[in-house]
């Protein structure tokens, strides 16, 4: 793993000067992430946030401290992530175009992908590293690396009170504050090794700590990358039963047939349905669009439905697709 970016790192400043106000600035700005927002909040503190994080890390390094670097780079990918989510929202405005119907609605899906594999590499080089210092335990320097933690543990205490009230009401805070205790829960386990360094002299306790943070990123980011790949591969949402949905449409009075049913998630709340109804009268055809519209958008809560409505002349004369 490069560590050609050390020098800008260790100008940075230490941590705690402006997380505060980058999670502040979430919490007043929470509907900023769900569909159909006007316009994301500029910055939001991602830069002060990766430019802080990054100083965390380069004082790991300088330390010597797994657990210090470890803990900086799940809350750098924390940053990094709010970034590319943000970058994905001011793409995703952009208008469709004739040879992107959908216009770039799938950039906030590619973002969490791309967030994803960046966690998987850090959780693997951490692992590797905790390996190496099992086998060559490294000088760690307990004071500063203690010095370090403490700080950013006083600046996860104030981000989760900045967050606490808007956590009951909106998810996407829900979301956040669950990520600043994840912070915070790194930071008290890099004091813990500190503490057990300077009055123990046991360094092993350093790998093993920072090994543990490690292993605490992966459920949640193989969670990600399990979302990101089903919405890529148009799988259907984990909410909708579709065989359900099939049901329900072919009880519709006047439906003979049901065929080429798909459901598919655009990008986050934005889900789609279509489908083709065989029907005994096509002068029926209005009606039974409308019973499957109504249907489909009060039992599913799909709104961007496409239905093609046709006699079974016309279902023969259909060629035989896999999908």
């Amino acid at each position: 793993m490069s560590i050609a970016w050390l020098p800008s790192v260790l100008r940075s400043p230490w941590p705690g000067e402006e997380h505060a106000d980058a999670w502040q600035s979430l919490a007043g700005t929470h509907n900023c992430f769900g569909r159909g927002a006007a316009q994301a909040p500029d910055g939001l503190g991602t830069g002060p946030n990766a430019h802080l994080h990054g100083g965390r890390g380069g004082r790991g390094l300088i330390t010597g401290s797994l657990a210090l670097l470890a803990d900086a780079a799940h809350m750098m990918t924390d940053a990094g992530g709010l970034a590319l989510a943000l970058m994905a929202i001011r793409f995703g405005e952009r208008p469709a175009t004739p040879q992107r119907t959908y216009g770039y609605l799938r950039a906030e899906i590619l973002s969490a992908l791309a967030n994803a594999v960046v966690l998987l590499v850090l959780t693997i080089y951490i692992l590797y590293e905790a390996y190496r210092r099992f086998v060559d335990p490294p000088e760690v320097l307990g004071w500063p690396m203690l010095l370090v933690a403490a700080v950013g543990l006083a600046v996860n205490l104030i981000s989760m009170r900045l967050l606490s009230g808007g956590s009951s009401e909106s998810l996407n805070v829900q979301g956040a504050y669950f990520e600043v205790l994840s912070d915070m829960l790194g930071s008290l386990g890099v004091i813990v090794a500190a503490l057990v360094i300077m009055w123990t002299g046991w360094e092993l306790a350093d790998p093993i700590i920072g090994a543990g943070i490690g292993l605490f990123i992966v459920p949640r980011t193989w969670n990600l990358l399990r979302q990101a790949t089903h919405i890529l591969l148009e799988g259907a949402p984990p909410r909708v039963d579709v065989g359900l949905m099939e049901r329900g449409i072919a009880t519709i009075p006047g439906v003979v047939a049901v065929h080429d049913l798909h459901v598919w998630t655009i990008t986050s709340g934005l889900d789609a349905m279509s489908a083709h109804v065989t029907v005994q009268d096509t002068a029926e055809g209005i009606r039974v669009l409308r019973d499957v519209r109504i249907l489909v958008k009060e039992r599913f809560g799909i709104d961007h439905i496409t239905v093609q409505v046709e006699d079974e002349g016309l279902r023969g004369t259909e060629k035989a697709t896999q999908v």
